[in-house]
Formats: C-alpha cells, structure tokens, sequence
C-alpha cells in the first residue's frame, strides 16, 4: 500500500479538488444535466409518450397573476378558483393548480410579462435573471474562470429553477448585489435588501444585521425600496388586492403543513422535521430554535464588524436557515454564502475538509428526491444548515484571532 494515497487525508486537505478536477467533473455533469432536463422537457411536453393530462411548471402561477392584474383584476391573484381558471388558460384544463401566495408587490412584475406570450416570458425572465445572478455570483467569488462558470452552471438548484420557472435566481442575484455593495455603496445595498419584499421571509434577518451594525443608510435605503413598492402597488392595485393577499397568506400555513409540497424538498429545518415524521408541532419548535440562533449569530457578526466576507457569509446563511418555508430551488441563496466563504478563503488560510464537504453536498443534491422519498434524508435541509455551520465557523475563527477588518477598497 506504499504510495497509495490515503482518501481521509485528501478529502481533509481537498487537494483533489482542484481546479482541473472541478473544471472536468463539472463539464461532465453539466453535459448529463442538460441531457436530463432535454428529456424531461420532451416528457412534459408529450413529445416522447401521449399525456393524460397538460403539465405545468410554477411560473404559470406568475403568469396569471400578472394577466389577472392586466386585466384590471389583481386581487383574483389570490381566489384559487379565479386564479386556477387563468392558469388553465394558458395551460390547459387539466392541470394541478399552483397556488399564487405572493404579496402584490410581485404582480407588477409580471404585469409586464403577462403581455408577452407565455413560453417567451417564461424563457426571457429566467434567462434574464440567471444572467443577473452569474454576474453577480462571479463577482463576488472573483473567479472569472471556465471552471467556476462551469460549477456554478452545474449546481443542481439552477436546473429545478431553470425547469420550475422560479424566482431563486433573482432572489440570489439581488441578495447577492445587496452584500457585494453594502460597504460601498449602503444605500444602494439597502434598495436592493429592499425589493426582496416580493419574498420576505428571505429578508427577516436583514434589518436585524443592518441595525446591529449600525448601517443605518442602507436601512433607510431598504425601508424606501419596501414603502416604494407597497406604496406603488396600492396605487395600482388597491387596498382590496392587498387584504386579499393577507387573508390568503394567513392561511397558507395548512398547505405547507399538509404535504402537499413534498417535505423533502423543503431546505429548512421544519421541513426536515415533517420528511422524518415529526409532528407540526415539534416542527416548528425546531425551527424556532434554529431561526434564534441564526438571528443570534446574524447580530454578533454584524455587531462586531468582522470582515464583509464573513459577515455575507454569515447573513446569507442564516437567512435561508431562519425562513419555515425555504425550498429546493431556494438553495441558490446558499451559493452566495458559499462564493463569499471562498472569497474569505482567498484571503486567509482555510482548511481543505471544507471544500469537500461543500464538494459532498453538491452531489447528495444530485439525487434529493430519491434520498428523501426512499431514505427519508434531508438532503436540502442538511445543506443548508451545514452552510450555516461553516460559516459560523469563519466567524468564530476571525473573532478567535481578532483578525482585524481589511478595508473595503481591498474588496472593490
């Protein structure tokens, strides 16, 4: 056994993670990807076997609440039985309805798009926000190189975004932008925390990490992105489609409860909880437990200053940690606290257990469903929460050395 290497010791130093290793793997499985998401595409489409029945994706849920607005009707947006006659029209009849529990906010959005044909907004709105999100992403890891993009391309949430038609892509880009810009440009940072009211569960702990860090201009910033859009979404919309939208939001608690979305594509620890077989009850008593500790740590690190790549770390992290309802595709949140963690890494020494950890998660991902359905394995839930623990772990370590803070022209 002279000369074989020894796999703890690799995996401990994540010396076979290197940039060509990751460059091929990722070419490999970016290619497989695509071949998948091609077949299931022609599946869907009945372009390979008859269906029963049409298929839809998330976005015609968008879609129609955009055309409900257009049609001088936000406020049906929030009545399932209005909202699943407007996605059937795009559709067809048929199809299993896909609820609409967005604040008015995210109907001007699709206002816009609804005046396109269906399969072109669909396309546009998720190209246009994979692009936002790559240039952000890059930015931040500052790793302009065929193998980050191939990684970053392969990344499994980018294709259940890609093939849902979600929304995670924007969502990551502008959280992503807020912590690129948040020593620089605070005000600006804070706009873009702001238009994250579309989906606030992902924003709880923003003005926690503001305030404790005493970045007032960027929580003025953010308080007007938020009073802009609720104020511009009255003016358009209405009180009626706002009190609609709450009545329908206090209740969507039962669906995510029941199972009807599966719970092992939750990413959070109460869905974790359920995919195990714990009650409601205890699913959320852990997650209360996780989300204080999450918005503890969030105050600590922001309070003490620490370095901009822990403290986005840290606060991206805890933030997909700390929201009852994160899913699968949600995931795409993590990758900002993982290209900052990398970022951290460029400029101190890391330990190389880290990137295969990281490198072990990206492929339990792969295969999540099968994991949670047949093993019951919170796939999701274990990579979020291990994002968070790692993070943690950057931040403890900086306050252990007292490391001081590099200025923010050196991140520029």
């Amino acid at each position: 056994m002279t000369g074989s290497p020894d796999l703890l010791a690799l995996l401990r130093s994540g010396d076979c993670l290197s940039r060509r290793s990751i460059r091929v793997f990722a070419a490999i499985l970016l290619v497989l990807e695509i071949g998948v998401f091609m077949f299931i595409v022609a599946g869907t489409h009945g372009w390979i076997v008859p269906l029963d029945h049409p298929t839809t994706t998330d976005f015609v849920s968008f879609y129609a609440a955009g055309g409900l607005a257009d049609a001088g009707t936000p406020a049906l947006a929030y009545d399932p039985a209005a909202h699943l006659a407007a996605e059937e029209a795009v559709a067809g009849a048929g199809i299993e309805y896909q609820f609409f529990n967005y604040p008015p906010v995210y109907e001007m959005l699709f206002a816009g798009f609804a005046w396109l044909p269906y399969l072109v907004a669909f396309v546009v709105f998720e190209v246009a926000t994979l692009v936002l999100y790559l240039a952000v992403i890059r930015r931040i890891v500052d790793d302009y190189s065929v193998a980050a993009m191939l990684a970053l391309i392969a990344f499994p949430p980018v294709w259940w975004t890609l093939g849902l038609g979600q929304n995670a892509f924007l969502t990551a880009g502008l959280f992503g932008a807020a912590t690129l810009l948040i020593d620089r440009r605070p005000v600006i940072a804070g706009i873009f925390f702001g238009a994250l009211c579309y989906k606030p569960h992902f924003a709880l702990l923003v003005p926690l990490a503001l305030a404790a860090g005493g970045r007032w201009p960027a929580f003025a910033g953010a308080a007007a992105s938020v009073t802009a859009l609720v104020l511009a979404s009255l003016a358009l919309y209405g009180w009626g489609t706002w009190h609609a939208f709450l009545t329908a939001f206090g209740a969507a608690h039962s669906m995510y409860e029941s199972g009807r979305i599966l719970f092992g594509g939750f990413v959070s620890p109460f869905g974790a909880v359920r995919l195990v077989g714990g009650g409601v009850g205890l699913a959320y008593a852990v997650q209360g437990a996780f989300s204080l500790v999450a918005a503890v740590a969030v105050a600590i690190v922001w309070r003490r200053g620490l370095s901009l790549p822990v403290r986005a770390a840290v606060l991206a992290s805890a933030s997909l940690v700390a929201a009852p309802l994160a899913l699968i595709y949600d995931l795409m949140l993590a990758t900002v606290a993982a290209c900052w963690l990398l970022r951290d890494a460029a400029g101190r020494a890391t330990e190389g257990w880290e990137k295969s950890v990281l490198a072990g998660l990206f492929l339990l991902l792969l295969d999540w469903r099968n994991l949670a359905e047949a093993w019951r394995l919170p796939v999701g839930a274990l990579a979020a929460v291990t994002m968070f623990a790692i993070a943690s772990r950057h931040a403890w370590r900086e306050m252990a050395l007292a490391a001081p803070v590099r200025p923010a022209a050196d991140l520029a």
